[in-house]
């Protein structure tokens, strides 16, 4: 396939070092990209700012590739060619993927099956049969590992060489154990993909993170037996968000693993039976990514942030953190709004925003749009989006 050639391994360090830097989740590791041209200004503006401490040791992601080049993983960082291009443009797109087997199976038309893990022998069997039948039509099946129905959608398609298993651990950590081998064996034939570095034993709070990239990478999303409060129909929300297409196959009203999906058949999911009945919904032509435009120096559009411009954020820091403040608001404001009212410079005014933001004070939204966050974090908390 022709086309742009992979994303150069500086560059790559550079971006997973951004957005492995405390405090930065997917929506602010965009926003400053797009301020800065490039992750390694953005991470020279946050070296020099108050929370330095909180972006990781350039050896810490070198030994981060190297382990997940040695384990027969690679690292996509956003706008790679082979980075999942209906995932590339949602906003809260991870901004690195790691990603062990065939990156390009996410490329093509690919539909999450999803459901419950204490399924019935009948939903494994439906699981397992659409999945044969929507591989045999070219379609990747993708979920997420989990016992019963992920686990049917993934042999289904696995011999036609056509999954992708979203875990929410490392690319070394099979889970659950009992999936050791059906874990090796999609990373041979199909592809396995994380958000997560290599060593991530999967907790609770990984999950979500999992569910959200079966629901972005996914045309659509096809839930078999998902209780009323079940993670199933949390990617089922996810992957309405994403405006993708929900399917749902019908099952018994006796059966209290069946009132999740039932339920979605009442909101307007897509009544499922065969695989015809998800061929015939989804899009036919290709999505197109943005892809990867390396820059070598911040945006034109920011003078302020050359080379030899004035070193304002040291001069008044205090000063500007107070100018700063005061624009802002627990109701949205923009951050060019904010730049063009304040009277120090571009550069920082995004030095500011961006150590409020690591010390939890404000919240990034999509859109360039920042809040004041009411519950503020103390210490090192979460990403905030």
């Amino acid at each position: 396939m022709n086309g742009p050639g992979p994303v150069p391994a500086a560059t790559v360090a550079a971006c997973l070092r951004l957005a492995r830097t405390r405090g930065i989740g997917p929506v602010s590791y965009h926003r400053l990209i797009r301020v800065h041209g490039s992750a390694a200004a953005a991470l020279d503006v946050l070296l020099r700012g108050r929370d330095a401490d909180r972006v990781p040791h350039a050896d810490d992601i070198a030994r981060e590739m190297e382990r997940t080049a040695r384990i027969g993983g690679r690292v996509i960082v956003h706008g790679d060619p082979d980075y999942p291009p209906a995932l590339a443009i949602v906003a809260d797109a991870p901004p690195v993927l790691s990603v062990m087997g065939d990156a390009t199976l996410m490329r093509g038309r690919v539909v999450g099956v999803v459901g419950a893990r204490n399924a019935s022998s009948g939903g494994m069997r439906i699981a397992e049969s659409l999945s044969v039948m929507l591989a045999a039509a070219g379609v990747c099946v993708m979920s997420g590992l989990a016992r019963g129905i992920d686990a049917a959608a993934h042999r289904g398609a696995l011999p036609a060489r056509r999954t992708v298993a979203a875990i929410a651990g490392g690319l070394d950590c099979p889970y659950p154990p009992e999936h050791a081998r059906l874990h090796h064996e999609i990373a041979q034939h199909g592809a396995l993909v994380t958000e997560a570095p290599p060593g991530t034993v999967p907790q609770a709070r990984h999950f979500p993170r999992r569910n959200r990239l079966i629901a972005g990478i996914s045309l659509g999303c096809v839930v078999i037996e998902a209780a009323l409060r079940s993670g199933s129909l949390i990617t089922a929300r996810m992957a309405l968000d994403y405006d993708r297409i929900v399917f749902a196959v019908p099952g018994s009203p006796l059966d209290p693993r069946c009132h999740g999906s039932n339920d979605l058949l009442r909101q307007g999911a897509v009544l499922t039976e065969n695989e015809r009945d998800i061929l015939r919904e989804l899009p036919s032509g290709p999505v197109s990514p943005p892809l990867f435009t390396p820059v070598a120096n911040p945006a034109p559009a920011l003078p302020e942030m050359a080379e030899n411009a004035p070193s304002a954020p040291r001069m008044d820091a205090r000063g500007a953190h107070e100018a700063v403040r005061e624009l802002l608001s627990f109701a949205p404001s923009s951050v060019d709004d904010i730049v063009r009212r304040c009277q120090f410079s571009t550069a920082t005014v995004l030095a500011v925003l961006s150590e409020m933001e690591m010390s939890g004070l404000i919240d990034v939204l999509a859109g360039d749009m920042v809040v004041l966050s009411s519950a503020p974090r103390h210490g090192h908390g979460q990403p905030m989006d």
